[in-house]
């Protein structure tokens, strides 16, 4: 589907009001698409109902914020992260996002449910520095796990500090 479709290297905007929203199931998979959502990513509700969210997944995303991502949700916590997508046709928009666990009446997590806002374009311009280098540190190992765990030191200690969080950086943009 979208994973082999060539970057164009046009980028899409998203309007300030505007609010992207999905759900997925625990294996992230898409169970509801605003039609903000359709119109930005330049799909059909059929064409994303069932498919994996990662259908957006743009290869400027490191590996290991969608790691952190993961890990916080499944954890039953919410994450704020910066997210560049990629649409339907190859073209690419960024997103602020905040993705959440959605919780059945016993209280576990039976879904994710993500609202995403047009970022501030200072903020991009800083993280996608960031996510280059990520990026290019992940590349240097051939072994998934320790890709990410080398890009996630790298992002510690270049551009959080320790003792604090990823989220840190988000909201210092």
């Amino acid at each position: 589907m979208n994973s082999l479709q060539s970057l164009t290297g046009v980028e899409r905007h998203l309007g300030a009001d505007a609010i992207v929203v999905s759900k997925t199931d625990l294996k992230g998979r898409i169970t509801y698409a605003n039609q903000t959502f359709l119109d930005i990513a330049g799909y059909v509700e059929e064409e994303v109902l069932g498919k994996p969210h990662s259908i957006l997944r743009h290869p400027d995303m490191p590996r290991s914020v969608f790691k952190l991502l993961w890990d916080s949700i499944a954890a039953g916590q919410e994450l704020f992260a910066y997210v560049v997508n990629r649409a339907k046709n190859g073209d690419h928009y960024w997103v602020f996002a905040h993705v959440t666990p959605t919780f059945d009446d016993a209280g576990t997590v039976k879904g994710f449910h993500s609202s995403r806002r047009a970022p501030r374009p200072e903020a991009v311009a800083v993280i996608r520095t960031v996510y280059r280098d990520m990026r290019e540190e992940e590349a240097r190992h051939a072994n998934a796990k320790d890709a990410m765990a080398a890009s996630l030191e790298l992002l510690i200690n270049k551009y959080i500090g320790h003792g604090r969080t990823y989220e840190d950086l988000v909201f210092s943009l």
